[in-house]
């Protein structure tokens, strides 16, 4: 299992690396120079690829080596990437030899491969050239690691050239506790131009040989074992979290598709919701900087996103309304025209802000520190015989918060048809709770038991939802008309559009609120 960490290099900055106190505070031996050269087959439609699996022979010295990659396990999150990792020797010579076949058919992950090899040739698509610096790393607790300085090239090998530079920091853990890699990157990182490097080298040659559409990354469903410990659940309760987060940030900052900024939200949302689970059972104070920095980020990707939603979803069936408005309303025509302006101007700032976000240190440290506390969980949980990573099984503590945020949301529930607009949206943000907590534990409980509920409460909160963009579609128009008198009419159509909206979704609300109730509390013994 190959667990390595990596950041990006700016152009130059190598040599001050390799100076820097914190890395060579922990180098333990001599630095070792060595020209790589590695090229990577695939199908040529890339069936490997979709499969999450990199199968290379590079030339290490005077020998060849094939070596096959798998997926990311779910030990993967915060800029951690833990994948299976094979290699076979291939002998020396000048010559590049082809992949064997017969040799990956070893190893179940390689069966796949060969089996698909030999329906369909696999053809070099990309190289990558780099100089290596490797350094071996000794940390005061035994932990071992190296660290790699790469610096060269990935290059396609197809009619169509391109390439891109390579220059990064690969921290692989040899033995011992992966936080030591995450503390080092840390202090490394905080200086400028350091990066977390999301991408393998792997990935980034098939995003030049291949003109791929990438899409948004979802949340997933999480995986670990139903007798698990609580640190081991809440870890990987993080690392989810972490993976949907870390997998929009790019596209956030490349594209404007709203969905990105979205599914980056959604992410950052459940991180926090995880943090607020495991916050009672850490020392006091172990999340506080992580929570400080994701409060931060929801702000900084909030005002795009309601934005966004205003402009795709609100605003075309405003308008609508309006076009079967009565003749003594065509006078808001203008007004509208005036509103749709400054929403154009808008909506590109707020994005604009959002994306100089993700290019922000905090950004950067959200990933670690993430990565660091679902390392370092098990030392950290303070519960009954929880030394050495043991405690209580994580369904004994999912009750107990199913059971809590259950309550919660039963109370904000209370007069739920005649709640102020306040009331109600304090009643959405329970309920989120709740459906995030259901879906952090439904590992801990059979699943057949579990999906009347949830998707009860998933039902009740996309009514919610739309009850939510309603309101603040009125506050937003309020905000985009002032303060230009023309526009005011037009916000006061938005406001009584959002008014009919919510007055429309009453019996919606109503119906969803009974099914839910009526569900059982599916985490009962």
């Amino acid at each position: 299992m190959e667990i390595e960490l990596k950041l990006a290099l700016p152009p130059g900055t190598a040599a001050r690396l390799r100076a820097h106190p914190a890395l060579a505070g922990v180098v333990q031996g001599r630095a070792r120079r060595q020209r790589l050269v590695a090229t990577y087959y695939d199908t040529s439609d890339a069936r490997l690829a979709a499969r999450g699996i990199a199968l290379r022979v590079r030339r290490e010295g005077r020998r060849w080596v094939q070596t096959l990659k798998g997926p990311p396990t779910p030990a993967s999150g915060g800029g951690l990437a833990a994948r299976p990792e094979h290699d076979w020797p291939l002998g020396a010579g000048a010559r590049r030899p082809a992949p064997d076949l017969a040799r990956l058919d070893e190893v179940p992950l390689g069966k796949t491969v060969a089996r698909l090899g030999r329906k369909q040739p696999l053809v070099p698509l990309f190289a990558t050239e780099f100089e290596r610096t490797t350094l071996p790393l000794a940390f005061p607790d035994g932990t071992t690691a190296l660290a790699a300085i790469d610096v060269g090239q990935v290059r396609t090998l197809g009619a169509r050239r391109r390439r891109a530079a390579i220059g990064e920091l690969e921290l692989e853990l040899g033995e011992g506790d992966p936080a030591r890699l995450f503390e080092l990157a840390q202090v490394l990182a905080d200086g400028p131009g350091l990066r977390l490097q999301l991408r393998s080298k792997a990935e980034r040659g098939y995003a030049l040989a291949f003109a791929t559409t990438r899409t948004p990354v979802h949340a997933e469903a999480i995986d670990y074992p139903r007798d698990a410990v609580l640190a081991d659940a809440l870890a990987a309760i993080v690392r989810s979290c972490l993976r949907q987060v870390e997998g929009n940030l790019d596209s956030v900052a490349r594209n404007d598709d709203p969905e990105w900024i979205h599914q980056l939200r959604v992410g950052v949302r459940r991180l926090r919701s995880a943090l607020a689970l495991a916050r009672p059972l850490l020392a006091d104070g172990a999340v506080e900087p992580l929570a400080a920095d994701l409060r931060w980020l929801a702000g900084a990707l909030g005002p795009a996103r309601d934005l966004d939603v205003f402009a795709t979803q609100t605003w075309p069936a405003v308008l609508g309304a309006a076009a079967q408005a009565p003749a003594a309303a065509a006078g808001v025509d203008a007004a509208l025209a005036v509103l749709g302006e400054r929403l154009a101007a808008r909506l590109p700032k707020a994005r604009a802000r959002a994306r100089s976000a993700m290019r922000s240190p905090r950004v950067q440290r959200v990933l670690l520190a993430g990565g660091a506390l679902a390392a370092r969980m098990p030392a950290l949980v303070r519960a009954a015989d929880a030394a050495e990573g043991h405690g209580p099984e994580a369904r004994d503590a999912a009750r107990k918060a199913l059971a809590r945020r259950h309550r919660r949301l039963l109370r904000a529930g209370e007069g739920l048809a005649a709640c102020t607009p306040e009331e109600r949206h304090a009643f959405r943000i329970a309920a989120k709770k709740l459906r995030y907590a259901t879906e952090f534990f439904a590992p801990c409980f059979p699943a057949g038991r579990s999906r009347r509920y949830r998707k009860a409460l998933a039902a009740l909160q996309d009514v919610l939802g739309r009850l939510n963009d309603a309101a603040v579609a009125a506050s937003l128009a309020a905000d985009l008309a002032s303060p230009d008198p023309r526009a005011v009419p037009a916000a006061a159509l938005v406001a009584g559009w959002a008014a009919a909206r919510v007055q429309a979704e009453a019996p919606a609300l109503d119906r969803a609120w009974t099914r839910f109730r009526r569900a059982a509390a599916f985490w009962s013994p």
